[in-house]
């Protein structure tokens, strides 16, 4: 097949595999924030079936990325829920030392990271396609190579959470910003956003701001 010795090809894949190490930090401190709670055997499979099911999902969404993100207001949706999930992640350290079995953790922690994954991956897979330039063999493989470096990105980061608890905080700040830079990106805005493009950063600040203070309160108040 020509695909197999066309220099242009791999230096698709190339540009595929780099664009995903780049743009797949956010989704490894989603994922290990999702399945840090989790018993040692269901924290493997929630990162591979989350990081696994992430990356079909991407492939689907490139078809139609471009066109959702010409829609307005669904990026001020998908950003208020990513700040919603960041909330919740953070929340849930303060039920960490709880000793009762949790119901659904393996399924909640796998449906958290693909929600979050759904909303975050909206730009990164335009920047694939184009890459790719219409060759479908050629994104499919390299999305599908980009998922051992998620699953290791989200194994380290759920070692790294055990042993220093602050990153998780730092994480769910992560989370916060993102969502407040996808509800500023948002097409109903972006004439806005053109005149001052200082609300792309202000955007993100302030969403990481939320996040930070709403889930502090909230793990203060389940405290008392």
């Amino acid at each position: 097949m020509d695909w197999m010795v066309s220099a242009d090809f791999w230096i698709g894949l190339l540009k595929i595999v780099w664009i995903n190490i780049i743009l797949s930090g956010d989704n490894a401190v989603v994922i290990a924030l999702a399945a840090r709670s989790l018993p040692a055997e269901q924290q493997r499979k929630a990162v591979f079936f989350g990081s696994g099911a992430a990356v079909i999902l991407r492939i689907a969404l490139t078809v139609v990325a471009a066109k959702l993100l010409a829609m307005s207001f669904l990026q001020i949706v998908g950003g208020m829920l990513l700040l919603w999930i960041g909330v919740q992640l953070l929340v849930e350290e303060e039920g960490d030392d709880d000793q009762t079995p949790r119901t659904g953790g393996l399924m909640a922690a796998v449906r958290t990271i693909l929600i979050a994954d759904l909303v975050m991956s909206l730009d990164n897979v335009i920047a694939v396609a184009a890459a790719a330039k219409g060759d479908m063999v050629l994104l499919i493989l390299g999305l599908a190579i980009s998922i051992p470096m998620v699953v290791f990105g989200s194994t380290l980061m759920i070692r790294l959470m055990e042993r220093f608890p602050v990153i998780i905080l730092f994480g769910a700040a992560l989370i916060g910003w993102v969502g407040g830079e996808t509800i500023v990106s948002d097409a109903a805005l972006r004439a806005v956003a053109a005149d001052y493009p200082w609300l792309h950063y202000a955007g993100a600040t302030l969403g990481a701001v939320l996040v930070i203070g709403i889930g502090r309160k909230l793990r203060i108040r389940h405290a008392q």
